[in-house]
Formats: structure tokens, sequence, C-alpha cells
């Protein structure tokens, strides 16, 4: 069994292990979720980087407060106002560019997709006659709603054709729009009117202070990453608006271009009019397209900067915060320690207080007791500053009512146990009762206890042994007890003798019961007159309390037993002065015979 344990406890160790080291790993998985996105629209890569949007996405999820949300709208703005350049600029060089010579399965569709087109064309054309002709002769012409079906059936064909070569990245054009219209959609969605978000509330406790200021933290490493992907498309973009421009300034046809353009006759006349002027026209309009693209990269590399310029100020905002909440959990901080060490010195307070008293075996119940409910208060207020007040307060307090009862039945049934005590029948201090088989007198009713000081067994003597005897309350209701002080505080005692082997054993005892009837008359009387009030009241017959004598068989010879009716507080006096009275009586026959 010991080696199960162990084997337990050593899987336990390694399985911990194993979770701390996933755990130092992972650790910059938050961070690195701006930079691990890419772009996962279009199966087909794109010529623009669309992570500086997502990235701006998801920060602007993140944003919980006003000013935080002002700095994602207006990075959500710069960012996509960088991504529709990239979009105009990608356009446009699809467009410009023809398209590289297909081969393979590409080359059978651009086939397949030219000859549509001239098929179309031609179709188009006959329909344009035949309409023609219809108009002319004033009624429909044979064939012209056939040529209309067969044109639109071959438009759907194209069509079909042409999204074939998109899909397999033929038509780099198409991918590009279709690819703007999504990015359209989303920002239509987004723009969409929403539910304001709610900003959190302030961290109150030490549990919420704490993820609060990690939480504040991991947005810090995520802007600083955003940040750097921002200055990182300033310099990609700055290198490409360089090189184009490099580019553009080594075209000497830029200058012809301007030439031709104003009508300014030069030197190069010669050289533009040897020109084909659809070439010329052509290269005029690159070079246009160049100058725009351009300026849309002037543009996209202020937008980046901008876009690195409000995470900064972002970062800084969440940097103010999270110091703000490092002062919260500075102070609950300060609070724990305050407490501990005000239960320390309290404890300390205690072991000194009680040190004055005499009683030492009261002192340790008490200091115990004492430190315990200092230790029990300050954890409860440790807690209370760590995870705050419980927000199911009924709930909590009806679980917490009925553990309680059940693990404080005893008190809580001792407790109203001394309302039974207390009231008409019950008990005072200073009855002769018996609880649980204990006899003695009462001493003291406390709200939980009720303790007696033990008068000895009821048959042999009165005297008190000195114990002081404690029960829980519990016993008024779930038990029983006798209490001999209800009446006058009556109660049967006896005695017994051992009468002599000589003589008549019967006259001797009728004897001694005339004796105790003489020394008892009194109480007797008394006690049938306080009897007969409580039988009178339910109905019952009058009690007796005249001795009763009864002879028993011994071992030295026979046994007298002797029962009479006394007041408690004068057993012991009434038994002495019995005994006295019997001595007397059986000395008698020696004193005669004697004489």
């Amino acid at each position: 069994m010991r080696r199960v344990n162990n084997l337990l406890a050593w899987a336990l160790a390694a399985l911990l292990l194993a979770c701390g080291v996933a755990w130092y790993f992972t650790r910059d998985a938050a961070s690195n979720r701006i930079a691990a996105k890419k772009p996962a629209t279009n199966s087909q890569p794109l010529p623009m980087d669309r992570r500086l949007l997502q990235s701006a996405r998801l920060m602007a999820s993140a944003a919980d407060t006003v000013d935080e949300q002002a700095l994602a709208g207006e990075a959500l703005r710069l960012a996509d106002h960088e991504l529709d350049q990239a979009f105009a600029s990608a356009l446009r060089e699809a467009a410009a560019t023809p398209p590289p010579a297909p081969s393979g399965p590409l080359k059978d569709l651009t086939n397949r997709i030219t000859q549509l087109k001239k098929r179309i064309a031609a179709e188009g054309a006959r329909i344009a006659k035949l309409t023609q002709d219809a108009a002319a002769k004033g009624s429909s012409v044979d064939g012209l709603e056939l040529a209309k079906a067969q044109l639109a059936l071959d438009e759907d064909e194209l069509e079909d054709a042409q999204q074939d070569l998109a899909r397999q990245g033929g038509d780099q054009h198409a991918t590009l729009e279709r690819a703007l219209q999504e990015h359209e959609q989303a920002q239509h969605e987004a723009a969409q009117p929403s539910k304001t978000p709610v900003a959190r509330p302030t961290a109150t406790t030490m549990s919420s202070q704490i993820g609060s200021w990690l939480s504040l933290g991991d947005r810090q490493r995520e802007l600083d990453a955003a940040r750097e992907q921002a200055d990182n498309n300033v310099s990609r973009l700055a290198r490409e608006h360089n090189a184009l421009e490099k580019l553009i300034a080594n075209k000497p046809v830029a200058d012809a271009g301007a030439a031709a353009a104003t009508g300014d006759a030069s030197a190069d006349e010669e050289d533009a009019e040897e020109e084909d002027q659809e070439a010329m026209l052509a290269r005029l309009r690159h070079l246009s397209d160049q100058r725009k693209t351009l300026a849309e990269l002037d543009k996209r590399i202020q937008d980046s900067q901008q876009l690195a310029d409000v995470y900064k100020r972002w970062n800084a905002l969440v940097e103010t915060r999270q110091r703000g909440v490092l002062h919260l959990l500075l102070g609950s901080l300060a609070a724990v320690v305050g407490i501990l060490l005000a239960v320390i010195v309290i404890d300390r307070g205690i072991r000194r207080a009680f040190v004055r008293l005499a009683d030492h075996k009261r002192l340790h119940q008490m200091r115990v007791i004492a430190t315990i409910g200092v230790e029990v208060v300050g954890a409860l207020l440790i807690l209370l500053i760590i995870f705050g007040p419980p927000n199911q307060v009924t709930t909590i307090i009806g679980l917490a009512t009925a553990g309680l009862t059940v693990a404080l039945k005893d008190f809580i049934v001792a407790f109203f146990g001394w309302f039974t005590l207390m009231g008409r029948n019950g008990l005072r201090v200073g009855d002769w009762v018996e609880i649980n088989g204990v006899g003695g007198e009462v001493i003291e009713i406390g709200l939980l206890r009720t303790v007696l000081l033990e008068m000895g067994n009821w048959a042999t003597t009165g005297h008190p042994t000195g114990r002081r005897v404690a029960f829980v309350n519990s016993f008024a209701i779930e038990g029983h007890y006798f209490n001999f002080s209800t009446a006058g505080q009556w109660l049967w005692d006896e005695l017994q003798v051992t009468l002599p082997a000589a003589g008549d054993p019967y006259q001797t005892a009728q004897q001694i019961r005339q004796a105790v009837e003489r020394v008892t008359e009194t109480d007797a009387s008394a006690a049938e007159q306080d009897w007969e009030r409580v039988t009178k009241q339910y109905g019952m017959r009058p009690f007796s309390a005249k001795p009763a004598v009864d002879l028993r068989p011994g071992i030295g010879g026979l046994n007298l037993i002797v029962r009479y009716i006394t007041r408690a507080p004068q057993r012991s006096e009434v038994k002495s002065r019995l005994f006295e009275a019997i001595v007397s009586l059986l000395h008698k026959p020696a004193e005669t015979n004697a004489s």
C-alpha cells in the first residue's frame, strides 16, 4: 500500500512538472497571436498583407474602456485605409500586366475562354442583325429566339470557365476582385450598429486585481507586437517605394511622353514619330499607373506610421491602467499583511493576558478558544479581500444555515432546552435533582448547560462529593430528569440495620418501625399534605408517607431495611437521629440482661 502511494505521489509530481514546462513554453502564445495570424480568406496568395487589419480587429475586441475604444476605432480606420490602397494598387497592376503564358490545364481553359468570347461576339452581332431585320419587316424573324437562348447558354458557360480559371490561379484580377468584395462585405458587417461594450467593473478584490494586472500585461505585449508589425510594414513599403521611384527615374520614356503630351517640338521628335503610337500610349499609361502606385505607397506608409503611433499611445494608456491596478493590488496586499500582523499581535496579547489567571486548565482552554477565534476572523477577512463577498448571498446563507443546523444540532437543542428548564416546571438553583443517573444540587443553569454539585448515591448518603457535573441542556428535551424539590424537597431515604441473632427479629423490627415513625412523624405529615395538593389537581389517590420496614436474609443474620420520608436539606440530620434511636433501642436488651 505504501509503495502504491509513493508511485501515485511520483506520478502527480511528474504531471505537475510536465504542466509547468508546457506552461513555460506557451507563455508567449497570447502575444504571438498577432504575428502568427495569416490571411486565410483565399487559398491563393495575394500581393497585399492583411495582417495589419487583422491585428487592429483583434486589439479592438480587447478594448474595454471609452479611451481604448476610441483608439481601436482609429486603428481600424487606418488599417482599413491602408488595405484599400493595397487593393487599388494590386488591381491596377493586375489589369495592366498581361498574364503569363498558360500551360497544361490552364492553357486549355484559356483557349476555351477565348473561343467562347469569340462565339459570344459573333452571336451578339447575329442577334443585332436579326433584330434589325425584324424591325424592318414589322414581324418576328425565324431564329431570333433561338439565337438569344444560345447566347445565354454560352455566357453561362463562359462565366463557369472564368470561375474555374480564377479558382486554379489563372486569373489574378478576378481573384483580387473577389477578395475585395469579401473585404467590403466584412467592413459593411462591421459597420452595422452593435451593442456598446460594457466597461469592465473596477477590480475591487485581490483576485480580480491580479487577473486585471496580468491581462493588461498581455495586452501590452500584444500592442507592442502590433506596433512592431506596423513599423515593419513601414520599412517594407519604403523599400518598395524607393525601388519603384528609382525604376521610373531610369526610364527616358517619361520625358518623351511628357514632350509628346505638351506638343513641344524637340530634338527627340524624330525618335517619337518612329515609335508606334499604340506602344507609346501603353507605356505612358503604364507610367501613369506607376506614379499612382507611388502615391498610394506614400499613403500606405503614412497610414502605417499613424497606426504605429496609435498603438504606442494605446500602450501608454494600458500602462497607466496597469499602474493603477498595481496600486490597488499593493493596497490589498498591504491589507492582507496588516491583518496577518494584527492576528499575530492579538495572539501575543492573548497569551500575556491569560497568564494572570490562576486556573491553568481554564487558562489553556480560554487561550486556545480566543486564539482560534482571532485566526478564524483573520482568515475570513483575508478571504473577503482576496475573493470579495459571495455573489449568491441567499443561496450561500441557506446552505450555511443548513450545514450549521446539522453541525450544531446539540447546541441548538441545548439552547431551546434552557427555555424549558427556566419554565414553570423546570429547575431552579438549589433544587435536588437526578439527571442521567447522577444526583446532586443545582448550582448553575446556563444557556447551554446545567451544573450539579454531586451529592453521592441517594440510597447511601447525601453528603456532597465535591465534584461538579455539567450536562448539556438537551436532556430537558430529548431525555428526562427527576426533580426532588418540586414539592417541599421531599425524598425517600433508607437505612439498613443488621439485627442480632438473639431475640425476636419481628418484635425488634416493630420497635424500630415505631421509633422511626416518632422521629419522622412531622415530616411525613407535611409531605402528605404537599402531595395531597398534587394528587387532587390531577385526580389521583393520595400517597402515604409512613415509614416501611422490610426484613431480608443476610450473611450474618437478618438485615432490616427502613425507608422513610425526609426533606432533602435535612437528610443527613434525620438519618443521624434515626441511627441514634435505633442503636439505643438495640442496646436496651443488652443493658437489661447485664443488670
